[in-house]
């Protein structure tokens, strides 16, 4: 699981990954750009938006929030990645941080690939030494950055730009395309490519070329969508709270990825009762509010007791039983992954449709050590909620004066002995 924060008017530079990334929005706006079968596709992403980047496909990230800190939660599945580390970025823009992967070409390579001096080509991989995420200057009292130029381009200058960034060996590998009338459309001039990056003349000055970009389309590109979790209706609502899951029927670039993504929203003390993932391990972040995750160890010990808040990673076992608890203090929303794309449909341990409701019977009853099944039944029987249930006696802030309370009587328990020691003696 990983974490983007940027600030207003800043860009993620156009890199690939050697790992699948699945991204959800958690505050702010973005515009993301990223090659989808050789075409440049580009898309806005408001709140709640997910949206898939295929490992190997380059992209990039502009934050156009006004005014507000774009903050993105991202899956990142390595079952593609090189085994280098955890995962590995290959930066495509840079020049001295981040470093481009050109500059692990000879000048004399990329100048006869780019068709350009070498002097042209230092000049392009040195200039960048702003880091990954750059402030893109909408100032035109300064200079304008590399890549705040290269988004003003037109869309299928965009493209050409970023594709052949990443494909620039491939220009000279077959010739007999050029012999068969091709090479006009194939050929890629990079004199073109650093004028309009570097422009000898005035043009970038132009008052007349400020607020382009608020004038374009924000959709281009014929690839997949994103999709809203707080546009969809959830799978699930009661009083208590709601909770939606996504898979691959729902969203088919995540059978791509083999990842679902879920939502949950709790109201102030109740929980998500205790349940199993039998398909997948399932792993999270609360975006807001505060409570309590439980997880089970398989021989009955407790494996996690622990206080949560909003920014708190936690991860579930697969087949490991476990329930949240909200605070009473306030709502707990978290948001999270599954390692499987196929509809999860974990089996709920207590409530109305529990799996303890469905063998209800006496053999369940003799596996309880009781003689009849009324006992169990009654005990079942009594809640009649499922799924998410009402305010829990577990909840925060009853648990920390619970434990005051026991600490309390630990400490009266030894002034007691104490005393009753000293008369002994």
């Amino acid at each position: 699981i990983g974490f983007i924060t940027m600030d207003p008017q800043t860009l993620f530079v156009p890199q690939y990954l050697d790992s699948n990334l699945v991204l959800f929005v958690r505050r702010g706006e973005a515009k993301i750009g990223a090659i989808y079968e050789d075409e440049l596709v580009e898309r806005r992403l408001k709140i709640g938006d997910i949206y898939r980047v295929p490992a190997g496909s380059a992209f990039y990230l502009v934050n156009i929030g006004e005014g507000q800190r774009l903050h993105l939660i991202a899956s990142i599945d390595t079952s593609t990645s090189l085994g280098l580390r955890t995962f590995q970025s290959f930066f495509i823009g840079g020049g001295i941080y981040p470093t481009s992967v050109l500059t692990g070409f000879e000048p004399e390579t990329l100048a006869t690939a780019f068709n350009v001096s070498v002097d042209e080509v230092t000049d392009l991989l040195t200039r960048q030494q702003e880091g990954p995420i750059m402030y893109i200057n909408d100032d035109t009292r300064q200079p304008p950055s590399l890549w705040s130029k290269f988004l003003q381009l037109k869309e299928q200058d965009r493209l050409q730009h970023l594709k052949r960034m990443v494909e620039f060996h491939g220009e000279s590998k077959d010739e007999e395309n050029e012999e068969e009338g091709g090479g006009e459309e194939k050929a890629w001039s990079w004199r073109k490519f650093l004028s309009s990056i570097f422009p000898r003349d005035d043009r970038r000055d132009d008052p007349r070329r400020e607020g382009r970009r608020d004038d374009r389309r924000w959709r281009t590109g014929k690839g997949p969508d994103s999709y809203n979790l707080y546009d969809r209706h959830p799978d699930f609502r009661n009083d208590y709270g709601w909770s939606v899951a996504l898979d691959e029927s729902d969203y088919e670039p995540l059978r791509h990825s083999g990842i679902g993504v879920y939502l949950v929203n709790l109201t102030a003390g109740s929980m998500m009762a205790p349940h199993v993932n039998p398909s997948a391990t399932e792993y999270g972040i609360v975006i807001r509010g505060s409570g309590t995750i439980q997880i089970g160890y398989p021989n009955g010990s407790s494996a996690v007791n622990a206080k949560v808040k909003e920014g708190d990673v936690f991860m579930v076992p697969r087949y490991f039983p476990f329930c949240q608890i909200s605070s009473r203090s306030g709502p707990m929303e978290f948001f999270g992954f599954t390692t499987s794309a196929r509809r999860n449909r974990p089996q709920f341990l207590v409530g109305r449709n529990s799996v303890l409701q469905k063998m209800l019977g006496p053999e369940l009853a003799a596996a309880f050590g009781m003689s009849n099944e009324t006992t169990i039944r009654e005990l079942l029987d009594a809640q009649r909620e499922t799924v998410i249930l009402p305010s829990a006696s577990a909840a925060p802030p009853y648990i920390a004066a619970k434990k005051q309370q026991q600490e309390e009587e630990r400490v009266e328990d030894e002034r007691i002995e104490k005393v009753t020691e000293d008369l002994r003696q």
